[in-house]
């Protein structure tokens, strides 16, 4: 099972950072491809992901597995009668967030996959796949949190 880590420091402090983290509604903001966020409760969302390719769209259903306010976030992909179905039998992501001082907030982004089927065999393009997105992730967090000049 692949678990990818990525660390950035965002200029902004936690409670600010959390108020994005928290609300799905927000995604589109700073996580890479997403378009919209449809059916959004604090607990579960659907996002609607661009393609690489563009044209196409995908969606991809989350729920809310952990929060621990403004520390820790976690949230599961539902891959279950989903596109994604054949290639993860689970997606768990997390974000902690720590106070690094003058304003700043040390972030952690962790993604485990749990692969499914022959996928088990593209577990090193999963890797790599993952580290963009939370690298870009933390880019998005960070451009938008620079955008709020501090």
């Amino acid at each position: 099972m692949p678990v990818i880590t990525r660390r950035r420091t965002v200029p902004a402090s936690p409670e600010r950072l959390w108020a994005v983290l928290a609300d799905p509604e927000q995604l589109p903001a700073w996580w890479p491809r997403v378009e919209r966020v449809e059916d959004a409760s604090r607990k579960a969302w659907t996002t609607v992901l661009s393609t690489p390719k563009g044209g196409r769209t995908l969606r991809a259903d989350y729920t809310l597995v952990d929060s621990d306010h403004p520390r820790r976030l976690s949230w599961r992909q539902e891959v279950e009668e989903s596109p994604f179905e054949r290639i993860f039998s689970c997606a768990l992501t997390e974000v902690e967030l720590e106070p690094a001082g003058d304003g700043r907030t040390h972030v952690k982004m962790t993604t485990q996959v749990r692969l499914r089927g022959f996928a088990r065999l593209g577990g090193l393009q999963v890797t790599r796949a993952t580290k963009r997105q939370l690298t870009g992730a933390l880019e998005g967090l960070s451009a938008l949190a620079e955008s709020w000049g501090t």
